[in-house]
């Protein structure tokens, strides 16, 4: 079979579906345009005949994750929808494994992306802030939403409370030894909860 030929069997919506399922399976570092053609069954070439490269292919996966964000039923008060979508927006990233890394890693200007963009600034816009505050508002939104879930899904990996204890004393670090209860990697939603709160306060 020809390379078009295999191509005509698929569309890029197959691939970037093949490549979510590989993520979930396997995780991000598993996911290759390469891997992909392997699990559609077909060349490498095919694969790259609709994503081009495996940047284009993760930029395409990173929209579909975006995607998935329901953007309908949300709350009238503009706070509030704000505080929502970025609610939805981490249940998406959790929703695959490795799924804020996937995002962070890319930078699709994609309509899925573009429209969830377009929901949490209009969001923030009609809460009063101005352009630029709403603007960098919802990049203090998204980056922390990443960073906060990057964190929770890699967090069975890096057992982050045990190296803090043995890293810190007393005497060597008072201050993070007084708190050191609340650094510990656990109450992932209340703290995601507050921070969302500290970003949005006076909103």
């Amino acid at each position: 079979m020809t390379n078009k030929q295999q191509s005509d069997r698929l569309d890029p919506a197959a691939v970037i579906r093949a490549g979510l399922d590989l993520l979930d399976e396997k995780g991000l570092d598993a996911v290759s345009t390469r891997a992909v053609a392997d699990r559609l069954g077909v060349r490498i070439n095919t694969v790259q005949w609709h994503v081009k490269t495996k940047a284009r292919m993760l930029d395409l996966m990173a929209d579909a994750v975006l995607g998935e964000i329901p953007l309908t039923d949300l709350p009238e008060a503009p706070a509030e929808r704000a505080r929502e979508l970025a609610r939805r927006f981490r249940r998406a990233l959790l929703s695959h494994r490795d799924g804020a890394a996937l995002v962070v890693g890319t930078y699709a200007a994609e309509p899925m992306t573009l429209a969830y963009a377009e929901s949490l600034v209009e969001a923030l816009l009609a809460c009063g802030l101005g352009d630029r505050e709403a603007a960098w508002t919802s990049w203090a939104v998204v980056y922390f939403a990443l960073g906060l879930t990057q964190e929770e899904q890699a967090v069975d990996h890096r057992p982050l409370g045990d190296i803090l204890a043995r890293a810190i004393s007393e005497t060597t670090h008072p201050a993070l030894h007084r708190v050191a209860g609340h650094l510990a990697p656990a109450s992932f939603e209340e703290r995601f909860e507050f921070g969302v709160a500290a970003l949005l306060a006076r909103r």
